[in-house]
């Protein structure tokens, strides 16, 4: 912490927000990467996933589901959503004076690890209809062959906990066909969502593919921005966790604590007065 700091700054917590529950894949990153960080996360599970939406309702949602976080003080936000990055993530950043640390599709990783120059991308259809993922690929992989794999629905099936089982297990199936039939060597996982589906599709694709997600990479760049504000939390007990959906408490906190593992998560009330405005 530099001296010019102020402690209650330091000590404000990272602030996460996702379509959903998704988002607490980059929530166990980041507790077990920073672990004297104060976190809060926030679904909005009431309206999961905005994948399926129009990129103008998108941007406004997302700055919605922003302002709650910087209205509670947080000192950093993580859009810890892909779709949210590559549609509204500019403005954001525009509106936005605290860091702002987005997630985006492992594509220059997922790049640089493939041998037969073939990738697949789970992802929803906002996601891979996006000029943000294009201009990644046009970046990162122009000699790459992405096979791009539209996933509508299978956000839902995390949002309600149905991560194993046959009926999953045979739309996993459908969805990697293409994938399988290819010359894929590598798997992105597009959406925060799909990590807490990967046994499954490791089940169904034995050690076909190398499988990406960013979670950790995030969790890096978080420490960084935070390293280079001065901002870090030096306490000596651990971080703080809380939650806030927007879908009913007690049906938020189910699913929470299965995802994180927390017996008890400690569950905000979602914001019921008009939001301000910047």
């Amino acid at each position: 912490m530099s001296p010019s700091t102020p402690s209650s700054l330091v000590q404000a917590p990272i602030g996460l927000f996702d379509s959903g529950v998704g988002g607490l894949s980059i929530w166990l990153a980041l507790r077990q990467s920073l672990p004297k960080e104060n976190l809060l996360y926030l679904a909005d599970s009431q309206c999961a996933p905005y994948g399926d939406r129009s990129p103008e309702w998108i941007v406004e949602r997302t700055l919605r589901m922003a302002q709650i976080l910087v209205d509670q003080g947080c000192k950093a936000l993580v859009i810890a959503c892909n779709t949210a990055t590559l549609v509204a993530a500019p403005t954001l950043r525009a509106k936005l004076s605290i860091p702002i640390i987005a997630i985006e599709p492992a594509i220059k990783p997922a790049a640089a690890l493939s041998r037969s120059r073939s990738v697949a991308l789970m992802a929803t259809s906002r996601t891979l209809d996006s000029s943000g993922l294009q201009n990644l690929i046009q970046r990162y992989a122009n000699d790459i062959e992405i096979i791009r794999i539209p996933c509508p629905g299978l956000a839902d099936r995390v949002e309600t906990l149905q991560l194993s089982g046959p009926e999953i297990e045979a739309e996993l199936r459908e969805r990697l066909a293409p994938a399988l039939q290819s010359q894929a060597d590598t798997l992105v996982l597009g959406c925060t969502h799909y990590p807490f589906l990967r046994p499954t599709i490791e089940a169904i694709s034995g050690s076909r593919f190398h499988i990406l997600e960013p979670s950790f990479a995030v969790a890096a760049q978080v420490y960084r921005r935070l390293e280079q504000a001065h901002c870090l939390n030096s306490q000596t007990q651990a971080g703080s966790s809380a939650f806030i959906s927007s879908a009913p408490i007690e049906q938020a906190r189910a699913v929470v604590q299965v995802l994180t593992g927390l017996a008890e998560p400690t569950m905000l009330a979602f914001p019921t007065q008009p939001l301000k405005t910047r």
